[in-house]
């Protein structure tokens, strides 16, 4: 496992035994919406931000829905429940892509500026992290689309879920390509390589 997803699980499941910690009585988190309800925007958008958001993203991934009255939209039949369950998924993964990216920008080297030689091996530690969730990102995005091509089945074509139009756009928007995340990444792993190249031509002659 790589440095950013280790650094992920070691400081949020410790922010997690801290919870378990509390008196029996306190609530505990135990559903998929649950821990969906603890992902936010920070203002700062700091790594630990990033990767706390990560943490929570991942739980919910791995955690149980909950019963369908206490679901993010109105269901009333199997078939929406059934629906609403491909487009949660999309839409987790999607916030994981997201937040890979964004953490993968936090140590991504925009340029290999020629001062920066005598830092070569600590600027190229750096790019193997951001490309290390680079790379994280675009196995999400391949679960995304994956999640979102069973909520685009026929039988669902004239079945909306009014409540989570957000959700039913973003579905719309990988289906017909205009949402396509494996572009971006394939553009920010190709500049990085870029980068990669400039910080090893240099030399002790550089600066």
């Amino acid at each position: 496992m790589k440095a950013p997803i280790r650094a992920v699980r070691l400081i949020l499941t410790l922010a997690f035994l801290a919870i378990s910690s509390y008196p029996s009585s306190a609530y505990v988190v135990k559903y998929k919406e649950e821990f969906y309800s603890l992902y936010h925007v920070h203002y700062s958008q700091a790594p630990d931000d990033t990767m706390e958001n990560i943490y929570w993203l991942e739980r919910a991934v791995e955690a149980d829905f909950c019963n369908p009255l206490y679901a993010l939209g109105k269901i009333s039949t199997e078939k929406e429940w059934e629906k609403y369950r491909y487009l949660f998924m999309m839409h987790i993964n999607l916030k994981l892509v997201e937040q890979h990216l964004r953490l993968g920008s936090k140590w991504d080297k925009q340029v290999a500026y020629f001062y920066n030689a005598p830092w070569k091996t600590q600027n190229l530690d750096s790019l193997t992290t951001a490309e290390t969730c680079y790379k994280t990102a675009e196995t999400y995005w391949v679960e995304a689309r994956q999640w979102a091509e069973k909520a685009n089945v026929r039988e669902f074509k004239f079945l909306f879920l009014t409540d989570l139009q957000s959700w039913e756009d973003e579905r719309q928007k990988i289906a017909d390509g205009t949402l396509d995340y494996e572009r971006t990444i394939q553009r920010e792993l190709a500049r990085l390589e870029k980068v990669r190249q400039g910080f090893l031509a240099m030399n002790d002659n550089t600066y």
